[in-house]
């Protein structure tokens, strides 16, 4: 059996996460929706009971939102906070022992059959761990497959359960009386051709629906009839990671001196054990307000600070505003760098390869502060402590 995790609205509760539990409990009575994310269109997040109520919804245009509710309040995006937030939840979860899939914020997805003999000998076992280890509220369901047990977390549990239970030979009966824009794909354009629930779109025709609605119609379908793909849980976090509070808002050279030391933390971060990087993620935390996040895939997998600095810095160009806060999170991680064999070598890499081992072996006498090299960050600053700073000595 499958369980899914749903906590509704979890990215714009991230959002307005100042105050606690009650002052985001009161803020959502409000109507507020997550404001268009800088350089992805015009399109509003997630919005709250209220906002709906009005007819706004998520991936709207923003000018249509404001025509529907002119007393809408937009909150300014936080894709950072939403991250460690959420990746709190989920290594809760593998904690329990759960192989966790998670395709986006606020959704998570494990199989319980592996789990019900170490809590209770039974699903429900597993619900009540569950929710205690997440400790926040949420809406689980359980059921055979991915997309029913998401219908099952939407629905309302019946007979006193505080969870949904999908049978499984209850699927396509659960199923059919659903509203189709529970699916994801060409759900308006079924809508407007008078498929309204799940039921009318599992007892059309495959022919049929393939040649109206393409792959993203089969699929759809298929979801609607009860089948779904086999889970596909994640990688372990590997922990690579690293940030620096900026002492005021920088921009220009003194953010590139920044991630240039974000880059030297990463190569020294003790989770690495060696290894290069294929793919990365740099964030931050906007002054005004809000945040930012671009994913940096690498054409090589390199541990070559220069490498990565050329790859990263161009990124920082793609700011919305000053930022307070800088991130550098390693996505995957791929073979371990400098392990390519050489017919020879000359002096000065034989020369850096000796300081290179004599750096690995003091850190691993004195941690990854024992061996530092000094930073320029603004020469040109009349405070000592700004021109320089102390950065990890690159291997």
């Amino acid at each position: 059996m499958i369980v899914c995790v749903l906590i509704p609205r979890f990215s714009l509760l991230a959002a307005v996460g100042e105050g606690g539990e009650s002052g985001r409990s009161e803020a959502l009575l409000r109507p507020l929706a997550l404001a268009p994310e800088p350089g992805r269109g015009h399109a509003i997040g997630e919005a709250s009971g209220p906002a709906e109520a009005f007819g706004v919804r998520p991936g709207m245009a923003l000018g249509e939102a404001l025509a529907r509710c002119p007393e809408l309040v937009l909150v300014a995006p936080d894709a950072e906070r939403t991250e460690t937030a959420w990746e709190r939840l989920l290594l809760r979860l593998e904690g329990i022992g759960a192989a966790v899939e998670s395709e986006r914020a606020g959704v998570a997805y494990f199989d319980a059959d592996g789990l019900a003999g170490l809590w209770g000998g039974h699903v429900d076992g597993v619900v009540r761990r569950t929710r205690r280890v997440l400790d926040v509220p949420a809406r689980i369901g359980v059921a055979p497959t991915r997309f029913a047990a998401y219908a099952a977390a939407r629905a309302r549990a019946r007979g006193g359960r505080r969870h949904a239970v999908v049978s499984a030979g209850a699927v396509r009966s659960f199923l059919a009386p659903l509203p189709i824009n529970l699916l994801e794909g060409p759900v308006d354009e079924m809508s407007r051709l008078g498929i309204r629930t799940l039921g009318d779109l599992a007892a059309m025709p495959t022919d049929a629906v393939a040649d109206r609605f393409g792959a993203d119609g089969v699929y759809a379908q298929r979801l609607a009839r009860g089948e779904d793909r086999p889970l596909r849980p994640r990688r372990p976090d590997a922990g690579v990671s690293e940030s620096l509070d900026l002492p005021e808002a920088v921009s220009g050279p003194q953010l590139e001196h920044a991630l240039a030391l974000l880059i030297a933390r990463l190569l020294a971060n003790p989770g690495r054990r060696g290894r290069s990087f294929r793919s990365l993620r740099i964030a931050g935390r906007l002054a005004g307000g809000g945040g930012w996040r671009a994913d940096v895939p690498l054409r090589r997998a390199t541990a070559s600070p220069e490498r990565l600095r050329l790859a990263l810095v161009p990124k920082l160009g793609e700011l919305p505003g000053p930022a307070d806060r800088l991130g550098l999170r390693a996505l995957e991680l791929g073979a371990p760098g400098h392990d390519q064999p050489v017919l020879s070598r000359d002096p000065g890499e034989r020369r850096r390869a000796r300081l290179a081992e004599a750096v690995r072996q003091a850190r691993a006498a004195g941690g990854r502060d024992a061996v530092l090299r000094v930073l320029d960050v603004d020469p040109r600053s009349r405070v000592p402590e700004r021109r320089v700073i102390l950065t990890p000595f690159p291997e």
